[in-house]
Order: C-alpha cells, then sequence, then structure tokens
C-alpha cells in the first residue's frame, strides 16, 4: 500500500495510531454492529433484572441527579435523564434525517409523504380494535392503547442488522412511521392517560422556537449557539405535560437541509484560507497569532461545506449509537417477571391481547393502509420501496418496547396486570424483530443483489415507476 506523501515521514507508532483510529472510525458508523450493541444491552438489562441483584437494576436508575443555581433547582432520577434528556438527541438526529428527506429524499414528493401518515393511522386503530376485541371488560380495556407505539430505537437497531442491502428508503419509511406512531402515543398519553396538557408550558415552548429562527435568520451557523434554545423548547414540552423528546424532533425538523449559498463560494474560501495559512507559515520562526485569522476564515468555510443537518447528523452519530440508545436499551429493557401469575384468566387475556395487537395487528394495520392509501390514489410508493419491503416496516412496527411499557404503567393498577402487560410486550417485540429480521433477510435482502434493471416488485409494479 502507498503511503501518503504527507505521512511519509511520520514515526511508526503514529502511523499504526492514525491507522487503528481510521478503521475504528469506519468501524462506529457501521449500523449493523451499532444494532448489536443496542440488543446486547437489552439483553444484559433483562438479565439483569431478573437475577439475584434485580433490586440493584432499579436502584442505578432511580439515583437522584440535581442542577441548583442559587434558589432554582431540577432535580430528576438517572431513568428520568436518560428517557427524556439524552434521547432528544437521538429524536433530533432522526429530526433531522427526515427534514432532509422531506427536502431531496424518499419524502419530498408530497404524494409519498403521505404514506407513513397512513401507515401509521392503520398501525394504531387496527392493534387496538385487536386488542378491545378480547379484552372487552372494563378493567382490561384501558390497556388499548399499549399496542399502538412502536419503539423507534429498537425497530431501527433491528433495521440495521440487515446491513446496507436494505434500500434506504425503507429506513426512512420506518423512521417516519415511528415517529408519527410515537407522536399519536404521546397524544394519547396527553388525551387519555393524565389530567390534559398545560398550555402555559406553550409559551416557553414557542420562545424556544423563535430564538431558533431569530438565530438561524441573522446566519449563525454554529451548533453550539443552539443549545440555549433547545434547552428552553425542552422545557417548554416538560411544562406542558408531553414527552420533552419531541424538542428533538422539532429542533431537527427546523435544521436546514441545503447550504444557504452555493457551495462553490465554500470551496472557493477553503482554498483562500489554506493558501494565507502557507504564506504565513513561510520562514523558520512562525508567529502562531498570525495564523489564528486565516484558520478562523478555514473553520467557518468548512461549516458551510455540509448543510448543517447533515453535518450535526455525522457528528452525533457516534455518540448516539454507541453511547445513547444503548443507555436508553440499558436503562428500559429490564423487565421483571416476578409476580405476573398467568394461571389468571385477566392476565392471560392481556398477555394474548398485546402480543395479537402488535405482532397481527401493526404488521396488518400498517401493510394494509399503506395498501388502501396507494391503491385510492394518495400517494405511491418511494423508490426501491416495494409491497414486501412495506411489509418488513409492518412487521417491525410491531416492536413496541419502551413506549407500550410506560402506557401500559400508565394503564393498569393491578401489579398482575401491569405485569401481564409487560410481559406480553417484552414477547411481542421479541417475534416482531425476529419475524422482520427473518422476511428481510428472505426477502427484502436478495433483491439488492438481482441484475440491473430486472428487479420487480413481489405485488404489482416496481415501487420506481410513476404513472
Amino acid at each position: 500500500m502507498k503511503r501518503h506523501p504527507a505521512s511519509a515521514n511520520l514515526p511508526t507508532a503514529q502511523l499504526v495510531a492514525n491507522k487503528v483510529f481510521d478503521t475504528l472510525e469506519r468501524f462506529l458508523h457501521v449500523e449493523a454492529v451499532s444494532g448489536v450493541v443496542l440488543l446486547a444491552a437489552a439483553a444484559v438489562a433483562l438479565v439483569w433484572a431478573n437475577s439475584p441483584a434485580a433490586d440493584s437494576y432499579e436502584h442505578v436508575w432511580e439515583t437522584p441527579l440535581a442542577i441548583q443555581i442559587g434558589t432554582l433547582s431540577f432535580s430528576q432520577t438517572l431513568h428520568f435523564a436518560i428517557n427524556d434528556g439524552l434521547m432528544t438527541i437521538f429524536f433530533l438526529v432522526v429530526g433531522m434525517e427526515i427534514r432532509r428527506e422531506m427536502h431531496e429524499g424518499a419524502l419530498s414528493d408530497l404524494r409519498v409523504a403521505v404514506l407513513p401518515l397512513a401507515a401509521a393511522a392503520g398501525g394504531v386503530i387496527v392493534p387496538a380494535a385487536i386488542y378491545l376485541s378480547l379484552n372487552g371488560k372494563p378493567t382490561l380495556s384501558d390497556g388499548w392503547a399499549v399496542p399502538t407505539a412502536t419503539d423507534i430505537a429498537f425497530a431501527v437497531g433491528v433495521l440495521a442488522l440487515l446491513g446496507k442491502s436494505i434500500p434506504g428508503a425503507i429506513r426512512i419509511f420506518l423512521l417516519a412511521l415511528a415517529i408519527i406512531d410515537d407522536i399519536v402515543a404521546i397524544m394519547i398519553i396527553a388525551i387519555f392517560y393524565s389530567g390534559g396538557l398545560q398550555y402555559s408550558g406553550f409559551i416557553i415552548a414557542a420562545a424556544g422556537v423563535i430564538l431558533v429562527l431569530g438565530l438561524q435568520h441573522i446566519g449563525i451557523r454554529n451548533a453550539y449557539a443552539y443549545v440555549i434554545p433547545g434547552v428552553i423548547l425542552w422545557f417548554g414540552i416538560l411544562e406542558t405535560g408531553a414527552h420533552p423528546t419531541l424538542a428533538g424532533v422539532v429542533l431537527g425538523l427546523m435544521t436546514p437541509a441545503t447550504l444557504p449559498h452555493a457551495r462553490k463560494r465554500s470551496i472557493d474560501a477553503v482554498v483562500r484560507a489554506v493558501g494565507d495559512i502557507d504564506a504565513r507559515s513561510q520562514g523558520e520562526n512562525v508567529d502562531p497569532h498570525k495564523l489564528m485569522e486565516p484558520i478562523k476564515h478555514l473553520q467557518a468555510a468548512q461549516r458551510e461545506l455540509l448543510p448543517p443537518g447533515v453535518r450535526v447528523q455525522i457528528a452525533l452519530h457516534p455518540w448516539v449509537a454507541y453511547g445513547v440508545m444503548p443507555l436508553f436499551a440499558l436503562a428500559n429493557a429490564g423487565v421483571s417477571f416476578a409476580g405476573i401469575d398467568l394461571t389468571v384468566a385477566d392476565a392471560r387475556s392481556v398477555v394474548l391481547g398485546v402480543v395479537a395487537a402488535l405482532v397481527l395487528g401493526k404488521c396488518t394495520g400498517i401493510f394494509t393502509a399503506s395498501w388502501l392509501a396507494v391503491r385510492l390514489g394518495w400517494c405511491q410508493l418511494p423508490c426501491d420501496v416495494t409491497w414486501r419491503g412495506v411489509l418488513l416496516v409492518g412487521c417491525l412496527g410491531g416492536i413496541g418496547f419502551t413506549m407500550s411499557i410506560f402506557i401500559a404503567s400508565l394503564a393498569f393498577s393491578d401489579p398482575s396486570l401491569l405485569g401481564a402487560a409487560k410481559l406480553g410486550v417484552m414477547v411481542a417485540s421479541l417475534m416482531a424483530g425476529i419475524i422482520g429480521l427473518t422476511l428481510g433477510y428472505m426477502f427484502v435482502r436478495p433483491k439488492r443483489s438481482e441484475g440491473n434493471g430486472q428487479r420487480k416488485a413481489p405485488m404489482g409494479k416496481d415501487s420506481c415507476e410513476r404513472n
């Protein structure tokens, strides 16, 4: 292998270190690896919560954390900090990806963007109907919303295990559907499982949005400048009673997906800055202060080479994939099965209802609603998404997990029924993940290896054909 001229004179140890870090960086950007890490964290949590050290599992996540400035203080648990704080960063990345796809990708066509809306509607209505058909008793019917949510982190993690041979449009479809799904679930919580929204919080949230728009208007490109407005928005949504991670989605959707000017101008600015640095570096005694100005110009030009949304996504990806999401799994997958008595008819009914609604209802609802929306002419499938791809997304939509468990804790006060609902969510999520992986390997992956121009949709016409 040829060495780059700039690295030819570097010490061997530094060359080896550079190669190791370059390999590690590429490794950290492989989504299949992040999916494995996520599932491993979930497995550790499940074993931990059902081991002799189960008490320590609950104790760790209930550790109090506090921020105090003078007389003002904010105190919450470690579990809250992960679920409602760190997961906002995940939703920020997801929101930016959706924004980019809405601008120039699979969701840029209005008729295509309608598809995840229809799919999400089917994925909420059908599971709720299946659950209620099996659990009509007043004491059990309160759990109708448990199987309506899709867990974004786990669904995307399982999809990542299938690798890059899965079309990117399928991933975007799943992300869009899951976000809409969770927003609906949060609205359900606010309307049916709480005392209602606190509208005073919307004033604080609006202030955060106005600050973001103001910074964008005056041309501030540095991502750190948006931290304080983002925190204000987060607190505002928290005060409304809605899930504060929605702040991440809002910020992501507000992040520009295009450059404010032509990329050629940025490249010219980089060339000028590098030339200036080279000119000021001549001679033996170089004054570092003289280099500061061109270096600042170079840093500013570097930020303008990529759209803000893309730049922030790239920077946050390893932190989200190997920090936020595994912590999220570790803090939420530890469902204890102690105290679940399946000899009780009501408990069995809840388990059956949740499993049937998530595994069958989600898949059926998402697929059927998508099919109807396309056949009625309301929308069309994105390019590279076939009906088998929609079926795959429907199966992965059955991974309810965190939001489903959270809704279950609001729906059932009886410990036996709550434990049964959690067991149903765990079993259904596992089954949905296995079915999704199997379907992906059997039907979706082979399509990527077929000859150019030979791919055909298994049902109907190829999605790239526009009528």
